[in-house]
């Protein structure tokens, strides 16, 4: 079994910055990526960032330049820093990650931007 425990949403004003936390446990030694994405209010699920097994780094076009996601393989964790918020960054952030097949997901953690 995998699990997933993120942490580190909040309120921010806007041009404030926050960064998540996901803790990833279990049977993980074979993952391919793992990744960060949101849901707004109203709005379907969308992709934030994935970082890969070999290191390498993809962005949504939406959060390119003020996100950053990286990987503490030590502790299993992956992080997303968030800069520059905007009031449409705000959803409930949800972390991800495939092992095999199947894509495993956090329970997820609000982010509100607003003043």
């Amino acid at each position: 079994q995998v699990q997933l425990v993120e942490s580190g949403g909040g309120l921010v004003q806007p041009g404030g910055s926050l960064r998540l936390s996901c803790a990833a446990s279990g049977s993980i030694f074979t993952f391919a990526r793992m990744g960060w994405y949101r849901q707004a209010p109203g709005k379907e699920r969308e992709w934030v960032a994935h970082i890969f097994r070999s290191g390498s780094i993809d962005y949504a076009e939406y959060v390119k330049g003020r996100f950053t996601i990286s990987r503490d393989n030590g502790k299993n964790t992956v992080y997303l820093q968030m800069n520059s918020l905007k009031a449409e960054d705000t959803a409930v952030y949800f972390c991800s990650i495939l092992v095999g097949p199947v894509d495993y997901w956090g329970q997820g953690t609000q982010v509100t931007v607003s003043s």
